[in-house]
């Protein structure tokens, strides 16, 4: 196995769907902007706008990192509390917004997810960002930041694990967590990414042609009707959780179908929700999350694939949002790969 280039996703059980043909072609969005890709010396910030983390806990991060050619700033919300944020919303806002305007640092790793960047993200300005763009990195709760820098500045961001992930010993962590995490490295680096995943009953055969975005679930409802409300429209949405119940995801699908977030896909990519809560006995909610995709595309024909490599899982690997991509669904499995400009 290539590791660099193949990934394989987990086949999970369930009754397959019909399958459909289809081919989407690209939208007339507004172009991205990607920002500067990193070379040796190249400085990463470490901040934490949502939960808690230790400055021990980042130092396996930051370790591998600086052997990557980079330079690390540790900021001052790493090791400060306020229940279960990173320190007070001031202190999280003050950090994050000092690490988008300094034009020294390339990129700003978030440190962990958790919950708070909603509560901050409307007081962030965006203007010296906007002159001098880098790239913003992390997942779950900074599924946020994504959204809103797609909405407000139109530039790529990278959804990928963040310092919590990094293994205490790299050298000692098995092959697929080395590759999640050196795939933050290649794609912060420039490299054109590609994915292949297992192939799933219940994928919807079909090819697609669009920018990339998407994150956790139930952010993106939560930003719905706001100024970080992400556009889907022509694109190509991935989407993940953790920890909800049938009947949540059942709502918070319902959510992107009513709001028009599924009408005019060019593909949809579901990668891991994990950790189902069991239904109550005696309240099951009878569908299983294939039967609740299903229901809310059914009247579309665009490709669909599940169990992609990305989420709440060891195999989550870096996606580059707001970057062109081609999906390809096929009966033997799923390609995913970066459109080069």
């Amino acid at each position: 196995m290539d590791r660099k280039h193949f990934l394989s996703a987990l086949v999970t059980a369930g009754a397959a769907m019909p399958a459909f043909g289809a081919v989407a072609t690209l939208s007339d969005e507004r172009p991205t902007q990607v920002p500067p890709y990193l070379k040796a010396g190249s400085t990463v910030g470490i901040t934490s706008p949502a939960g808690h983390i230790t400055r021990d806990e980042i130092a396996p991060s930051v370790k591998l990192m600086e052997s990557w050619g980079f330079k690390v700033v540790i900021g001052d919300t790493i090791g400060k509390s306020d229940f279960s944020f990173g320190g007070t919303d001031e202190e999280r806002y003050r950090d994050l917004q000092r690490m988008l305007d300094d034009p020294q640092i390339d990129a700003i790793m978030c440190a962990r997810g958790g919950y708070g960047s909603a509560r901050i993200v409307d007081r962030l300005s965006l203007e010296k960002f906007k002159k001098h763009p880098k790239w913003v990195i992390g997942f779950s709760d900074i599924t946020v930041l994504h959204s809103h820098i797609a909405k407000q500045c139109s530039i790529a961001t990278l959804h990928s694990k963040m310092c919590n992930s990094f293994p205490i010993d790299f050298s000692a962590a098995d092959s697929m967590v080395q590759d999640t995490i050196l795939s933050i490295r290649d794609a912060l680096t420039g490299k054109a990414m590609r994915y292949n995943a297992a192939a799933d009953p219940n994928n919807r055969i079909g090819k697609a042609d669009g920018v990339l975005v998407g994150g956790n679930l139930s952010m993106l409802v939560s930003v719905a009707g706001t100024r970080s409300e992400m556009d889907t429209k022509g694109k190509i949405l991935f989407l993940e959780e953790v920890g909800e119940y049938l009947y949540s995801l059942d709502r918070m699908m319902g959510n992107l179908q009513r709001s028009g977030k599924l009408d005019q896909l060019a593909g949809l990519i579901i990668g891991g929700f994990n950790r189902i809560k069991p239904d109550d006995p005696g309240e099951e909610f009878g569908r299983t999350l294939y039967d609740i995709v299903y229901e809310k595309v059914k009247d579309y024909k665009y490709p669909i694939c599940f169990n992609f490599p990305v989420g709440h899982q060891r195999n989550n690997y870096a996606l580059k949002c707001g970057v062109r991509h081609r999906l390809d669904v096929t009966a033997g499995g799923v390609k995913l790969e970066e459109v080069k400009r």
